[in-house]
């Protein structure tokens, strides 16, 4: 259901894990340095406080997991005949990546403000963009990035 591997290379893409965060064994494996662990824990801590619609109501994935577990436990004892580990699909897609990143950093206000669109809005876009914890965009946003993509594509 989670993929550690997943949540390690999404550390390393926003750049909030660096190679100072691993040890190199003699036997040449990665290990992690209690700074590199901790930040590991806060990310997957981040995706188990996510909320995915669970038998028609919004639960958060950690719930979901231990009610899964309840469930695996009844069906070894006997006590559930199925046990369904598919449904909720857990999603992995994120709206920070290292693109998004940079493209809310390379807007000029002056352009911003041609589209009729904040400077405050922008503002705080680039803050977060410039931070390193994970960020959401609004649907409205969305749009006026993509407005503004066009813009600098038609020049």
């Amino acid at each position: 259901m989670f993929n550690f591997d997943f949540a390690v290379v999404n550390l390393i893409e926003s750049e909030r894990m660096e190679n100072k965060d691993f040890i190199r064994t003699e036997n040449y494996s990665l290990r992690l340095r209690p700074t590199g662990a901790k930040k590991l824990t806060e990310e997957v801590n981040l995706w188990f406080n996510k909320r995915v619609s669970y038998k028609g109501n919004m639960t958060m994935w950690s719930y979901v997991m231990f009610l899964k577990t309840m469930e695996l436990a009844q069906y070894l004892t006997n006590k559930r005949k199925d046990i369904d580990f598919i449904v909720p699909q857990y999603e992995t897609k994120r709206q920070d990546t290292s693109d998004i990143r940079k493209k809310i950093l390379s807007i000029s206000y002056s352009d911003w403000k041609k589209l009729g669109f904040s400077k405050g809005t922008l503002h705080y876009m680039k803050k977060n963009a410039k931070a390193d914890t994970p960020f959401t965009l609004n649907a409205h946003n969305k749009e006026r990035l993509d407005q503004w993509e066009k813009l600098v594509a038609n020049g």
